[in-house]
């Protein structure tokens, strides 16, 4: 039997003066705190922490950004926090969303799943219909 981790434990982490550049698959939590570039995909939580720099295509359940700077997309099924003294450039997509004052953002956001087509375009395809 799988023995589920507490909330808070850390599985995996990439400390402040570590540089990792490629693509990052996992389970569990992990934090960053060094420097990445590349990709990172996980259906599990993404903590980046201050002095954190990346530069990476982000699609994971849950991110939460305390600090650093991100610069790519990111994509969370299920939240995305991030906290004062972050700074984000990019675009965010998930279904919650939660930005501190203080924070720096650049780019844009929706707030909608990412696992079905938004219902907007799904309406928006049947009222496209040819007049006469």
């Amino acid at each position: 039997m799988e023995q589920q981790l507490p909330a808070t434990e850390i599985t995996a982490l990439l400390g402040r003066g570590t540089e990792f550049e490629g693509k990052l698959h996992f389970e569990g939590r992990v934090r960053i705190d060094g420097v990445f570039k590349g990709q990172i995909k996980s259906d599990d939580t993404l903590v980046i922490g201050e002095g954190a720099d990346v530069h990476a295509e982000i699609d994971v359940a849950t991110v939460i950004v305390r600090g650093g700077v991100v610069h790519g997309n990111i994509r969370a099924k299920t939240a995305i926090e991030i906290h004062a003294p972050a700074k984000m450039v990019g675009n965010l997509q998930s279904p919650s969303l939660f930005i501190d004052r203080g924070v720096e953002f650049e780019g844009s956001c929706r707030m909608d799943r990412i696992d079905g087509e938004p219902q907007a375009k799904a309406g928006a395809a049947a009222s496209n219909t040819p007049r006469a």
